[in-house]
């Protein structure tokens, strides 16, 4: 029997063996993914080996290995969402009261991992969230890191955001902000235009956070210079900043033109309707990362929510900030999850079943830089066995995630 796969140690053996799949994992260039002729071997929740043809038959000797025909299933990595306010009653900004929840609603929907995004509040109030959030980071291996989504935004283009709070960034906020945060801050949205906004980008991208740009009235000119100063994701891709327009282009054909940059996007079909979410992919091929932007309501029913320090109504699971007058505004987060984010980027948008996985996973980790922007693999030899079993529409056959 032959096999084209590399063992870590031969001296281990394999626990569980899945074949007769299609692994959505690797370098695209080359992909083959006819056939279901791909299998994998883990061991002690670590992938020990893998490849294409009759090879695990070579692994499986011993009664004790656990072997899954996974009939022609996909078998891709498990999801990471690097936007994500909250889940099952519970928001960030909750501190650890409710933060198992929030993972285990993700969890059952494919997430492995996320960052912990807080919506804007006084500088004062978002240090102490990021401080409480820093510990969750540490002791939660879910967890990737945290996110402040403001206060350092447009009120033109505020979104949820409580309009009392938006400021300009100043040195000393800044480094208030990664003093409380302590390392775990991985993600900040800023809007470009704000004084000291292009200073601030750059000391968050020296410190190691990664930049978006979001919740911005900026022209193309300005997004351009935000990008150049440093900032690498676009937030939330056509919500809360000006559009696409023949003689203003805006910030989202700045990002797009920037190739480092990554494109956020809310794949619902409410936040961005599936004709710009397809132009999206076919301009940005490889640089979109699927983000659920859940609020707390995620896996609730229907009712009343806050987002942060405001008032949301969820109706038909669409979320919008309730007014004092009882009138619905804009839309407030969502209550999607990465599943039906990818199933629709296949079924809506025209992402290859690959295509669809790499933007719910190793696009989005690129994006925080936790991976190198030369690696294609997530499940390959040595790494952590976090996959799942995928039907043909793309829907969560079963799960297997040590985190």
């Amino acid at each position: 029997m032959t096999t084209d796969s590399t063992q870590v140690n031969t001296t281990t053996p394999a626990d569980t063996i899945i074949h007769n799949t299609i692994i959505l994992d690797g370098d695209p260039v080359g992909f083959a993914g006819e056939s279901a002729d791909d299998w994998l071997a883990e061991a002690g929740g670590v992938v020990i080996a893998r490849g294409r043809g009759s090879g695990w038959q070579d692994l499986s000797t011993s009664a004790r290995v656990r072997t899954i025909d996974a009939g022609g299933a996909y078998l891709a990595p498990a999801y990471v969402d690097i936007h994500c306010h909250g889940a099952g009653g519970s928001s960030a900004e909750d501190g650890e009261a409710g933060l198992d929840e929030v993972l285990a609603v993700h969890r059952r929907h494919g997430t492995r991992s996320l960052a912990l995004s807080f919506v804007s509040d006084t500088i004062e109030g978002l240090c102490h969230s990021l401080s409480t959030g820093a510990r969750s980071v540490g002791e939660k291996p879910a967890v990737l890191g945290l996110h402040a989504e403001g206060p350092f935004l447009s009120p033109d283009f505020k979104g949820a955001h409580a309009p009392e709070v938006l400021t300009s960034p100043t040195p000393e906020a800044v480094e208030s902000i990664l003093t409380a945060a302590d390392g775990t801050l991985a993600q900040i949205t800023i809007a470009p235009e704000l004084p000291g906004a292009l200073d601030a980008i750059s000391r968050f991208a020296s410190a190691g956070v990664s930049v978006a740009i979001g919740h911005t009235a900026a022209g193309y000119e300005e997004a351009a210079r935000a990008f150049d100063a440093g900032a690498s994701i676009l937030t939330h891709t056509f919500n809360a900043m000006p559009g696409i327009h023949h003689r203003a282009p805006g910030p989202i054909l700045a990002a797009i033109e920037a190739g480092h940059v990554t494109l956020e996007l809310i794949n619902d079909g409410v936040h961005v309707a599936s004709a710009p979410a397809r132009m999206l992919a076919h301009l940005a091929p490889g640089r979109i990362a699927l983000i659920t932007d859940a609020m707390a309501a995620t896996g609730m029913a229907d009712g009343r929510y806050k987002l942060g320090s405001l008032p949301v109504r969820v109706e038909d699971s669409v979320a919008r900030l309730l007014g004092e007058n009882g009138s619905i505004g804009s839309i407030a987060g969502s209550t999607l999850t990465m599943d039906e984010a990818v199933m629709r980027a296949v079924t809506e948008v025209g992402m290859s079943p690959l295509e669809a996985v790499r933007a719910a996973s190793l696009v989005p980790l690129r994006a925080l830089g936790l991976i190198a922007e030369d690696e294609h693999s997530l499940l390959g030899v040595g790494a952590p066995a976090d996959y799942l079993l995928l039907n043909a529409d793309m829907s969560i056959q079963a799960e297997n995630m040590a985190r």
